[in-house]
Order: C-alpha cells, then structure tokens, then sequence
C-alpha cells in the first residue's frame, strides 16, 4: 500500500541577494534560477520551484514545495505572483545586512495576504562572528514582535548554505512548521491559478500552479478563467512524477488538450465548469498599511490577487478618503476579470512611486448592481463578521421573492454544492430560508411577501373589476415572480384556502373572512375621507377611530391612492378625497387670472392654516396656481 503523502508549499520572502536561492538549493539540491538573465545577473528576476521529502515523526512522507521569489524591488509584481498561492512562508535575512527594504516589504504583504505560518532563516552565518549574528537575531526579533513571526509562532534559525552549517535544524523546523499549516478547505471549489505555462514536444500545452482547493484528474473537463474556455485534462505531474490525480496544497503540472500554449497566461485559473466565474466589480474590506498616503475616494491602484494583476478603481463607502493603517469597506471595479470568491486576499500597489500600501478580502464578488449604497452598506457590514452559514442565509435574503438557485448560490460562495447543502441545514430546519422546488432558495419572509403579493392581486382584481378572479398567466406576470415560486405560492394560497383554481383562472375562495373583513375597512376609511371633504382626518386620527393597526391602515391607503381615490397632500399623514379636490378645482377655476393670498384661500374654503398651505402646494402642483411671492395667480 502507498503511504499518502502531505504536500505544503512554501514560499521564500526576503530582500535581494540574502541567500533565499541559494539556501533552497541547499535544502532541495535545485536551483530554481532558470532563466538566462537569471543566471547571467546572479539575481533571481521570476519565480523559481523546487521540492524535497522528508519524513513527519509518525513516518508519514511529507512533500514540501518551495516558490522562490524574487527580492529586488523591481520585481515585486513576480513576487506576489508566487506569494499569493503560498500556505506558509520562509523569510530569509542575510546576516550581515539585517533588516533591509524588501524585508519589510515582503513581510507587510505576508501579513496583508494572511499568511499564519512561517520559519525565520538568517543567513550567511558563517560571514558574521557570533556577537554580530547574536546581535542580528536580536533585530530580527525586535523587528517581527507583533507579527506572525513572531519567535513565539516562528523560530529563527541561523544557516550557512556554504558550510551546511543549520540546515539540519532548519529541517526538522520545516517539519513543524507543515505540521502545524492547515490543511485545503475541503467544501472550497477546485481552483489552480496559473503561475506559467509552456510546450513540451509531443505533449503540447503545460500550466504549472499551486493547487488552492478540490482535486484534479486526468482525463477532466475543466475550464479556463476569464476566458471561459472549455479544457481538457491530458495527463498530471506533481514535482515530475505522473500521476493520475492530484490534491489541494500541492505543486502541480496540467498538460492539457483543446487549446495552444500561446492562449494561455500567468493569472488565469482552472476550474471546474459552472462552479466559478469571473467578475469584474467586487465588494471588500481593504486595509491600508500604517505611514502610507491616505487613499482617495475613486483612486486607482494596482490589483493582485493569486497570480493575477490588473488596475483597479476603488469606490470608498463613505466616499472619504481611506486613512492610514484604517480599515474600510469598498467597491473595486477591476480593468479585466479575474475568477475571484469570498474570502480572497489580495494587496494593492499605488501606481506611482509604485509602492504597497494595502490589501484585504473580497466580501462579496456579485454585488448587486442595483442595490442602495446605504443599504449594500450596512449588508456588507454585517457580511464581515457573520459565520459562513449566516453569509449564506443573508445571500438567500438579498434576493428577495426571486430566490436562489442552490447552485448559483454555490458559485457566489465559491462552495461545492454539497458543502452548501450541508451549511444551510439548520437554516431551513429553523424556517428562516425553505427549498421551493427542489434547488431555489427563498427566505421565509421573502415568500410570505410573494403569498401577501398574489392575494392582494387577485382582491383588487376582484374589487375593481368586478371579476371572480384573474387567469393564471395574467396574475403571474403581474406578480413578476418566477415559475417555481409562483407555483408554490398559489399551492400556499389554496391550502390556506384563500384562493382556489378554477381551470386557468385564480378565484378567491368562497366566504373569505380575511377578504370581506379587508373590503370593510376599505370601504369605511374611503367614507370617511368623502365625508371630510378638504378638511381631511390624518392617518393617526383613521387608526383610533376605526382601530386599525398603523401597519393594515398604510396598506388600505395605499389601495386607495392607487385607485386614485385619495391623493396625499405632501405628508405622509393627510390625504384628501379626490371628489373634494375636484370641487375646489372648479371653485378656483371661478377666479381665473386673479391673485390669492393664504388669508383669502383660508376665507375662501374656510379652512385652517393646517389644511390651507399643503392644498395650496397641491394647486401649484397641478398648475392651477402659481405662487408670486406671497400671493399665487390662479392660471
């Protein structure tokens, strides 16, 4: 029986020329600088890959793959490429140098990007005498309190890749450090970004990339993001040995059929068809690094996400600019898409002096396009800290009556279908959200309101149409609601015994108290505005006298006010008779060309200050009138 192998891959960090290529051939006997230039300069200028096995203390086998990166300030594009995939990190710091620029920097974008594990490696030191490398370790120490690294989570381990010299322990280190990295989440979509691609003689195309999550097979569809281009799997290789299926976490090399090498680039992705797509408007939670300038509202800046790259616009919510070291929720549009789920880091750059300044995770990679900001807001708000069935269940809601097919829901989660159903369990045992045939999602409020939505259609057709009822096509189309949940709420409405179907027509039922009961208090607040005349009661004054709740009393003037029964004068609260309105037109229209002060439309309709300005505003409205400074002109 084959012994399963653990794979964690890990990348290097540190500043130019501190050894980082060196020590991982020290370690690996490879030399990750591939490239002519590479070898010609002595610097490494794009990401190199190496490996080795070791045994974990219970025997298992363990695979550690190394993504060297480059640490020239020049190349910091190429190092967040490699970094971006990494599930833990080597920092490498040259003994003689110390803390240098790129230490710094290589160290903010580890912790923007969330990384939690690491090993710290000091280098060259066998260049230093023991007080000064004493000394180093000090600085270093000093240097990464507070942080990941920080000695308690990561030791420091002096080396010598000339002299082997802290090799052994920085090893047995590496071996603690897999064994604390956490493992692929397992309910996460498969995802491999890209990192390069390239063509092998009688093979054809070949991608390279860490995998993030999921697994892959050969002979697989697969398809390729943004592009949507449709791949097949032709055979797999991890750390150049054929295999016929390979797992999260590790290094691996797809050679694929169905498309030319010179189709594919550095920060595309693999996917499973249907399960991610790419996007180009994102919300997130950005973070912005202490000492860097404040970000303004709309600027644009420099997007990484995994392997990818491309300019983005930040809309701040707030619209104030970002300050630093502060945390803030906002809308990036990106300049092209990049297949992108919840929970995703990634580190902003500015533009120029090109530079990091910040990064964050995507909230929410379908935002909805129509959607207040004010509202989208306080969702996103809530989205930061709920657990990930509550995210789910506040994605079910933001729908609305139009539902959530479970796997579009998946696909917004960037979850296995499956992981989904598992998570939103209790959610529907608990009738927040139900399954409306089979796979759509609804909230229970958002259904209630679609049963409340059809009903009410077919009581005013009723009302107003005198009409038994509606057909079936025609209440749906009104109600704007889809197929399955119509369906499901004329179900609802029959059991309830509500409605009831009479060939392709919806009919109320026969004796409907709530509808009789409903036409009642419609017909007595209608009598009651007719009786008023101008001097209309307010709503709080219709709710005492005929105790009606606030709530029911806003639904029956709404019927009204559709109904062009009544007509609001302004405020929520007074709403005149639409016969009365009619009299006072013909009334004003008697003074035709003349001018009236509020004192004489007051004595005119008899009326008090209360009733007079908001009619007054109403005639002007109408252009039956037109104020001229404290008189109007009647037109």
């Amino acid at each position: 029986m084959t012994t399963p192998i653990r794979s964690v891959v890990v990348g290097t960090a540190g500043h130019i020329d501190h050894g980082k290529t060196t020590l991982v051939r020290a370690l690996t006997g490879i030399d990750t600088d591939r490239l002519p230039e590479e070898k010609r300069r002595g610097i490494t200028i794009d990401l190199g890959f190496a490996s080795m096995e070791m045994q974990m203390p219970d025997g298992a086998r363990l695979r550690l793959s190394f993504v060297d990166v480059p640490g020239h300030s020049l190349f910091v594009r190429n190092m967040l490429a490699g970094t971006g995939c990494v599930q833990a990190v080597m920092l490498v710091v040259a003994a003689d140098e110390g803390i240098k620029p790129q230490t710094v920097e290589h160290l903010a974008i580890c912790e923007l990007l969330r990384i939690s594990h690491g090993v710290v490696a000091v280098t060259k030191a066998d260049a230093v005498n023991k007080e000064h490398l004493a000394s180093v370790c000090g600085s270093i120490e000093a240097f990464l309190k507070g942080t990941f690294l920080d000695t308690d989570n990561a030791p420091i381990v002096a080396v010598s890749a000339r002299t082997g010299a802290g090799l052994a322990a920085l090893r047995t280190e590496l071996i603690k450090l897999a064994l604390r990295s956490e493992a692929a989440n397992s309910d996460a979509v498969l995802r491999m970004p890209l990192d390069r691609s390239f063509v092998m003689k009688g093979f054809g195309a070949v991608v390279t990339g860490t995998l993030l999550s999921g697994s892959i097979h050969e002979g697989e569809s697969l398809t390729l993001e943004p592009v949507g281009r449709a791949v097949r799997v032709r055979g797999l290789q991890n750390h150049g040995q054929t295999a016929s299926s390979v797992q999260a976490g590790s290094r691996v090399a797809v050679n694929l059929s169905g498309i030319d090498a010179s189709e594919i680039n550095r920060g595309q992705m693999l996917v499973l068809p249907h399960t991610v797509s790419s996007v180009d408007t994102i919300d997130a939670e950005i973070t912005l690094l202490p000492g860097v300038p404040p970000l303004k509202h709309r600027a644009s800046v420099h997007f990484h996400a995994f392997t990818s790259e491309t300019m983005a616009t930040v809309s701040l919510y707030g619209y104030d600019s970002a300050q630093p070291g502060s945390r803030r929720i906002a809308r990036l549009r990106l300049a092209k898409p990049i297949a992108l789920v919840p929970g995703d880091r990634f580190v902003l750059r500015q533009p120029a002096p090109v530079a990091t300044i910040g990064g964050g995770r995507v909230l929410d990679a379908h935002p909805e396009p129509r959607q207040r900001k004010a509202d989208a807001l306080e969702w996103l708000q809530q989205l930061q800290t709920a657990s990930l069935a509550l995210q789910l269940v506040m994605r079910v809601r933001r729908r609305n009556t139009a539902g959530l097919p479970i796997d579009v829901l998946a696909r917004e989660a960037g979850l296995t279908v499956d992981a989904v159903r598992r998570h939103v369990v209790s959610a529907l045992g608990k009738s927040e959200i139900m399954s409306v045939a089979g796979d759509l999602l609804l909230s229970r409020d958002a259904f209630q309101s679609a049963v409340d939505l059809v009903f009410n259609l077919v009581e005013r057709a009723v009302r107003q149409t005198q009409r038994s009822g509606l057909k079936r096509s025609e209440l749906r189309s009104q109600a704007g609601l889809d197929a399955s949940v119509f369906d499901s709420v004329l179900t609802t409405l029959v059991r309830e015994q509500k409605v009831r179907l009479e060939a392709e027509s919806v009919v109320l039922a026969n004796g409907s108290g709530a509808s009789q009961v409903q036409d009642e208090r419609l017909a007595a607040v209608l009598r009651a505005y007719e009786e008023a005349g101008l001097a209309s009661p307010s709503v709080p004054e219709l709710s005492q006298r005929f105790q009606i709740a606030n709530g029911e009393l806003r639904r029956i003037i709404t019927v009204l006010q559709r109904e062009r029964s009544i007509v609001r004068m302004g405020s929520d609260d007074l709403f005149v008779h639409a016969n009365a309105l009619r009299s006072l037109s013909t009334q004003m229209a008697e003074l035709r060309g003349k001018l009236i002060d509020v004192g004489g439309f007051k004595e005119l309709t008899g009326l008090s200050r209360k009733y007079a300005i908001p009619l007054l505003e109403y005639l002007d409205r109408e252009r039956i009138t037109r104020k001229q400074g404290d008189q109007r002109l009647v037109l």
